[in-house]
């Protein structure tokens, strides 16, 4: 029997997980199956929307930057990134009023307000967030078992490839119903190796919950920047659900309350998730910091064998859940609204197979920090503010002033990519890179709603001029 000590103990893990997985989603599928998640005609019951939900939401990416955070900035840091799981609670608000005016997606409501204007910029913004979805998860695939085999140079390369091929291979047999049906098993395993490495954590001997509240991480500069996080978390949690497809998605699947329903407890069982992943984080920065810094390697000296190796587990069940989702949102988005191709199971599995690859190129760029990724998508979504709310409220917004909303963000989230640039470092200084996000987010909702609530007043005074 392979010793949990031994990385090839995680292979054996993934090998055994990608194969149940790859078994449950060999289930007859049609096309309404497929794009909808149907299972013989039927919505998927409340546990397993619930389920789905937050699997694909406290994903690699999300654990790792919940835990980096608590690491580097303390219970701040860890406290601003579970902020972000408000976003259950502003999406299930989003997708009732939209569902209240009949319409089945963010892209038709957008449609009917803007016209193809509305719905091609949002599609653009979904690409870009389903692409950071494929990418981020795979890199913290590269991350791990370059840290489980570091006398092999192309490890983490060759489980980046690996694991695509396998979510890919079981994304594609069964679409949208096999990723909920999945999710369900994956969530499982989740919680039970996470309720392991948990409990073993909080009764070990150097745990304190105090010092958990009174961490403040390992960073030069304390839990500030933490701070600063949790203030750009609540500039950003309306508008960003609207963006995450996956989310959005799993909000026109099934019947009203039954969906309302899921999203509240998706959000009590999600934001104890990653914060209780969080504070393996903090408590790597309270007692264990001593390994050049590095989570991972702090992590296996802290806890040992047994529960590190759980700890990895959950972050790899994570991961695959994540990219079966986002491959089946993909499909539904190249063929239910950008409506490129005829709606076939062979051409989703075409759609999924383009935005797999394409997340394998991004792996190869130098960029490759895990926060960096949720920043810029949520500061490119942060059009969606404004327009929603003065929408929301009755307001009838112009294309123009939509398009140039929408045109302020994309370039914030750009701002915020190229920051070291000195004119950017001109217009948003600040001492952290989270002190520039907080101004450029500002910068884009102030300006959003200014001119949002400018097409409303002059096309106002222009109606009065016609009629007088």
């Amino acid at each position: 029997m392979i010793s949990l000590a031994n990385p090839w103990a995680l292979v054996l893990f993934v090998m055994i997980t990608g194969l149940v997985s790859l078994v449950i989603s060999k289930k007859p599928i049609t096309v309404g199956s497929f794009f909808d998640g149907k299972s013989e005609g039927l919505e998927p019951n409340l546990w397993t929307l619930v389920f789905s939900q937050v699997t694909t939401w406290i994903f690699a990416r999300s654990l790792m930057n919940a835990a980096i955070l608590g690491f580097f900035y303390g219970f701040a840091g860890t406290l601003a990134y579970s902020f972000y799981y408000l976003s259950f609670l502003t999406g299930g608000f989003i997708v009732y009023r939209i569902r209240n005016k009949n319409m089945g997606s963010v892209q038709d409501w957008l449609g009917y307000y803007f016209g193809t204007l509305g719905q091609w910029t949002y599609n653009f913004l979904i690409i870009l967030r389903l692409l950071s979805e494929v990418f981020a998860n795979l890199i913290v695939i590269g991350l791990i078992f370059t840290a489980a085999f570091p006398d092999y140079e192309m490890a983490g390369q060759a489980a980046i490839l690996v694991l695509a091929v396998v979510g890919f291979l079981y994304s594609a047999k069964g679409g949208l119903q096999a990723s909920l049906r999945t999710d369900v098993f994956q969530m499982i395993i989740f919680l039970i190796v996470f309720g392991v490495c948990f409990i073993t954590m909080i009764k070990s001997n150097d745990f304190s919950f105090i010092s958990i509240l009174n961490s403040k991480g390992i960073h030069n500069e304390g839990a500030r920047p933490g701070y600063i996080l949790i203030l750009v978390a609540m500039l950003q949690v309306f508008s960003y659900p609207a963006h995450d497809p996956v989310m959005m998605d799993r909000g026109f699947i099934a019947n009203q309350n039954k969906t309302n329903l899921s999203f509240i407890l998706a959000f009590i069982l999600s934001t104890f998730c990653i914060f209780g992943f969080g504070m393996f984080g903090i408590q790597a920065g309270i007692v264990g910091f001593g390994y050049e810094n590095q989570l991972l390697g702090t992590w296996k000296n802290m806890f040992g064998t047994t529960v590190y190796f759980f700890l990895i587990c959950s972050l790899l069940i994570s991961a695959m859940s994540t990219l079966d989702s986002a491959l089946a949102s993909s499909a539904r988005l190249i063929i239910d609204e950008f409506y490129l191709f005829e709606r076939s199971i062979k051409n989703g599995r075409i759609a999924m197979s383009v935005f797999m690859i394409s997340g394998l190129l991004f792996t190869l760029f130098p960029n490759q920090s895990l926060f960096d990724a949720v920043a810029v998508t949520g500061t490119a979504s942060l059009f969606l503010t404004p327009v929603m709310i003065i929408t929301f409220l009755g307001g009838n917004i112009q294309n123009w002033a939509y398009f140039i909303t929408w045109l302020i963000s994309i370039m914030g989230a750009f701002a915020y990519v190229c920051r070291d640039h000195e004119v950017v470092l001109y217009l948003f200084p600040g001492t952290h890179k989270y002190d520039q996000l907080l101004s450029i987010c500002l910068y884009v909702l102030i300006i959003g709603f200014l001119l949002c609530t400018l097409s409303i007043l002059l096309n106002r005074f222009l109606a009065k001029i016609r009629c007088d």
